[in-house]
């Protein structure tokens, strides 16, 4: 079994998925700061790839900003009938307006929504740092890839609901 640097250091494992030939991911990555989320949806493309998932099954699309990523994952529980996890990516970055609030509170709080509902788990994958150097640490730097992160989440909780329907 591969393993993936978390952001504490320590080596994660990376989770065979349950089913293959079934699991679907959706991977929504917002176009704000791309040199952070370009790296951390690379990051989670390769852990879906390394973990078995089919090349075809992978929806990987950009959209314009973080807030539009609680829309997209929305779009994809609604209109993709067999999805097995979706995965929003972002990066939120403080400046010296409330924006930054504003944006981490919708990103959050739909993601929140979505997940809850239970279809299929939503991953939150939403760097909120306060400058750069801490988003490049968490987007392959020295602290790991926290998009790799996320698609292991994604993975372990579509084996548990995959898992969770046979049981008695």
């Amino acid at each position: 079994m591969s393993t993936v640097l978390n952001t504490n250091g320590a080596e994660l494992e990376i989770p065979r998925i349950v089913d293959p030939g079934d699991f679907k991911c959706a991977v929504f990555t917002a176009e704000w700061n791309p040199q952070v989320t370009g790296a951390l949806r690379d990051g989670a493309l390769d852990v879906l790839r390394r973990a078995g998932a089919r090349e075809q099954n992978i929806y990987s699309r950009d959209v314009p900003g973080t807030v539009e990523l609680v829309n997209a994952a929305a779009m994809a529980l609604e209109s993709m009938p067999d999805i097995r996890a979706v995965i929003v990516i972002g990066c939120v970055i403080r400046g010296d307006t409330p924006h930054f609030d504003y944006v981490c509170q919708i990103a959050a709080k739909g993601t929140a929504m979505l997940n809850a509902r239970g279809k299929a788990p939503v991953i939150f994958g939403v760097l909120t740092v306060e400058n750069l150097q801490q988003a490049l640490d968490r987007a392959g730097g020295k602290l790991g890839n926290k998009g790799a992160e996320a698609a292991v989440a994604a993975i372990r909780m579509a084996n548990l609901h995959a898992t969770s329907y046979s049981m008695p």
